[in-house]
């Protein structure tokens, strides 16, 4: 006998329309805000609930760029967004911007949640610092960036929601916490790389959603932003079953799809795998080798 596929419900009154801006962003400030205003506001007329921008989306390139373009959490490109949100009634993630913080040496990349009176309701820290080599291609985040220590549940309109920053997606630890802490949405902005992006992207978001049962939302840059680095775009939204049920073009755009709420518990009621789990089995403890 077949299974049967939890069907989710479009006349479902449990919905959130969510918005993921994917640009082409580059090392100048002025002219990516400008294009991501307009993303927002296409966003907020096709009614998007929850607007949410990609990684390093004011200002992205090699350390120099990200150090000239840095800024406090209440400079001008937050109190941007933060107007945005207060003009269009919509909550905005603003998926990352690098942020000087005072006395510190290095930079953080940090993923900004604000909410519809344009007040900051979350923050969260990039965790996991992107320190690889991709085709002759080297990436050192951490030579200019301190990592995250605090995972980040917050919510959206009552609804659980998880933070992540794009590298966060290879670990998968930080996932299955945000989902035994409730979290029923995740949003992962991301620049992902060309090179890892065509074989790695949508498997390991798919994967997220499927093992943790819950909406990953995943704004992506697009495109060349120097020195050999491509970022592969194809922002998607997938529902808890693993389906993509939103995906963006090669280009900058927005995508826009209604997230059926219910279909979580669905989901979780047909598998319940989160249920199933045997922590007195998993030991944490052993080594790495």
């Amino acid at each position: 006998m077949r299974f049967q596929v939890p069907r989710l419900d479009p006349t479902s009154r449990d919905t959130l329309r969510v918005a993921c801006i994917q640009l082409a962003s580059d090392e100048h400030v002025d002219q990516n805000v400008d294009r991501a205003e307009r993303g927002v506001r296409e966003a907020a007329e096709r009614g998007a609930r929850l607007i949410t921008l990609p990684e390093k989306w004011n200002a992205i390139g090699e350390l120099e760029v990200l150090r000239a373009a840095a800024e406090p959490i209440d400079g001008p490109t937050i109190t941007r967004v933060r107007a945005w949100a207060r003009e269009h009634d919509a909550w905005i993630l603003s998926g990352s911007t690098v942020i000087r913080e005072p006395g510190a040496e290095k930079l953080r990349n940090l993923s900004v949640l604000v909410d519809p009176e344009g007040e900051i309701r979350a923050t969260y820290a990039k965790m996991h610092m992107f320190d690889v080599d991709v085709a002759g291609v080297a990436y050192r985040e951490s030579d200019g960036e301190d990592p995250g220590d605090e995972i980040v549940v917050t919510d959206i309109d009552g609804t659980p929601l998880g933070m992540t920053v794009c590298y966060d997606l290879r670990f998968p630890e930080l996932y299955r916490i945000l989902a035994l802490r409730g979290a029923r949405i995740i949003t992962v902005p991301a620049a992902f790389t060309l090179m890892t992006g065509r074989d790695h992207w949508e498997v390991l978001l798919r994967a997220r959603a499927i093992e943790n049962q819950c909406f990953v939302v995943a704004p992506d840059i697009i495109g060349d932003h120097g020195a050999g680095k491509v970022s592969y775009g194809h922002s998607m939204i997938i529902d808890p079953w693993g389906t993509v049920v939103a995906r963006a073009a090669d280009a900058e755009c927005v995508v826009v799809a209604d997230l059926d709420l219910a279909a979580v518990d669905r989901v979780r009621s047909a598998i319940p795998s989160l249920a199933n789990r045997r922590e007195s089995a998993y030991d944490w403890t052993l080594p790495v080798t």
